[in-house]
């Protein structure tokens, strides 16, 4: 079989971390992608970053076509700008509720105890203006595309070894598939022999039986074993996976599917056979099948 120049496909597996800072944030990215019958998308970001978290979807969205994709933002501000701001509702309410108590043993409320309490003293960060808040998020959606850049990079090379392994595994199935087409069991010779000592037996101890209704059911019967029809769909499923391979791109579900159909020609070539050469060889060819699908499942 001629071997067709590698492509570029995608595994759906992958790992990417990108790290920046602006101005006093410090931020990074991990994407982490495994398989998928879809694309299936799971987005953290911190509080008050909603903007960024519907652009990264977007982002994450065109540039990836299949795969459970684990994309995680932390951003921290990391300067000493934070303030203490007194909450005047939290403490009023607190001292109207004291207020109502009744008189008891225990002493008055100091005001460090009060300012204890939480929520009545709360630890602020000053407000972003827009232009800050607007160079923040341009920052880090642009770190994405870097991780998005990595993640990618990840995910072709594990693909540029599937494809390899794949097409090994086609010329494989091309090679068994020419070996059941030779095989001595399917030589004309052979079926008219095997025929023929079939008949000798049945019609050597069966009295009355037509003989030519017996030799027309014995034609049937060599073309309802005959697997010509299974190993030309055969080739031709070969030939449409390595033009997949060939296409690149997200071809996962096609290469998948033509999996599925070598397996039932495999299958039915089995079921036909009867000759043990043939079924050894149509085993071989359900193993071959069966290890390319499982790394067909892996492409995007």
């Amino acid at each position: 079989m001629t071997i067709l120049k590698q492509a570029s496909i995608l595994s759906m597996t992958g790992f990417a971390r990108v790290q920046g800072a602006v101005g006093s944030f410090r931020y990074a990215w991990e994407l982490k992608s495994v398989n998928a019958k879809g694309l299936d998308l799971r987005l953290r970001t911190p509080p008050d970053f909603d903007s960024v978290e519907i652009k990264a979807r977007e982002k994450i969205a065109a540039r990836l076509a299949r795969g459970a994709v684990f994309a995680n933002l932390a951003a921290k501000r990391e300067d000493e700008s934070q303030v203490a701001r007194l909450n005047r509702a939290a403490l009023d309410a607190l001292l109207a509720g004291l207020s109502e108590l009744p008189p008891s043993n225990v002493g008055p409320a100091t005001l460090d105890g009060l300012l204890a309490v939480r929520g009545v003293v709360e630890i602020v960060e000053p407000e972003l203006s827009e232009a800050e808040r607007a160079e923040i998020e341009t920052q880090i959606l642009a770190s994405l595309d870097e991780a998005l850049d990595a993640l990618i990079a990840a995910r072709k090379a594990e693909g540029d070894a599937l494809a390899t392994i794949l097409r090994q595994r086609l010329d494989r199935i091309s090679i068994l598939a020419a070996q059941a087409d030779a095989a001595p069991a399917r030589q004309p010779e052979a079926i008219r022999a095997r025929l023929k000592q079939q008949l000798a037996r049945l019609l050597e101890n069966a009295e009355g039986l037509d003989s030519v209704r017996l030799h027309q059911e014995a034609a049937l019967l060599a073309v309802r074993t005959d697997i010509r029809e299974e190993l030309d769909r055969l080739k031709a499923h070969v030939e449409s996976a390595s033009k997949l391979l060939t296409a690149g791109g997200p071809v996962g579900r096609r290469l998948d599917f033509l999996a599925q159909e070598l397996g039932r020609e495999t299958n039915t070539l089995c079921a036909k056979s009867n000759d043990a050469g043939l079924t050894a060889i149509g085993l071989e060819l359900k193993i071959e099948v069966e290890q390319l699908r499982e790394q067909a499942q892996n492409i995007e």
